[in-house]
């Protein structure tokens, strides 16, 4: 099973402003399934953003093979922990 660690959207629909949660996912399962695993939580709509992570948890993802999409690549990249 390929596991992928992307972000889920959360949150109700208030004038656009989502929140999403890190977390891991099998590969093919949609957007709003069941997940694996929480990792952490972004939410955009506050300035600064706020990224929050757990590192544990997303290397032990990443050391069973889990791979990161671009958004949560980058995100990680910008907000070291």
């Amino acid at each position: 099973m390929e596991v992928r660690i992307r972000l889920q959207k959360v949150g109700k629909n208030a004038k656009k402003r989502y929140n999403y949660r890190i977390v891991a996912m099998a590969g093919m399962s949609a957007r709003q399934s069941r997940n694996l695993e929480i990792l952490g939580h972004y939410d955009p709509a506050k300035q600064p953003a706020v990224v929050v992570f757990n590192r544990e948890k997303l290397d032990k993802w990443l050391k069973r093979g889990a791979r990161m999409t671009d958004t949560v690549r980058s995100l990680v990249k910008k907000h070291p922990k």
